[in-house]
């Protein structure tokens, strides 16, 4: 049975290519009860929808996650495709980068998206998410570089910018 079919708290055990019998307990219910400091703009549905991390994140442990969600995700079928992003242009570091500056959680190998899609579902780790909230709202600075240097409306001025904005759930598509 999956965790989003489920409204009482749910173990949910994690077996993937990166986790194998990880567990986490969802206590929030999907999508609700964020901390009031985090307003993301796009839930990981959306993000997938738009194109993000060149169609490859996720890939390989969809079990652990809404089918809904991979519907009309835009995944690559073999090696990343960065054309499958919204803004068509790479934005990301390799996760050997994320390791050796200390960013990743080890109940999140996959990094910060993979915290807000398991935030999202319902888990808390109230330190982890303090941390993790603080980065995404670090990211914020880079919605200031899109205001003060493109035109309004112009979503192909700093494309790859705008890409690691909505890799963080930014939608500078408003900006």
């Amino acid at each position: 049975m999956s965790a989003h079919n489920l409204s009482r708290p749910l173990e949910v055990v994690v077996r993937d290519r990166m986790q194998d019998g990880y567990r986490y307990v969802l206590t929030a219910p999907p999508g609700r009860h964020f901390d009031p400091a985090f307003t993301p703009d796009l839930t990981p549905q959306q993000m997938l929808e738009l194109g993000v991390f060149c169609g490859k994140y996720l890939t390989d442990c969809r079990d652990e996650f809404p089918e809904r969600w991979f519907r009309d995700a835009k995944l690559a079928g073999g090696s990343a495709d960065c054309s499958l992003n919204l803004f068509g242009t790479r934005a990301s570091q390799k996760l050997s980068v994320w390791r050796a500056k200390g960013w990743i959680h080890p109940d999140d190998p996959r990094g910060w998206f993979q915290w807000y899609c398991r935030y999202f579902l319902g888990r808390r780790m109230p330190q982890e998410d303090s941390r993790q909230i603080g980065r995404w709202k670090a990211i914020r600075r880079h919605v200031r570089q899109v205001e003060l240097n493109c035109e309004k409306g112009d979503i192909f001025c700093r494309r790859r910018q705008r890409q690691a904005l909505l890799h963080w759930a930014y939608d500078s598509r408003r900006i």
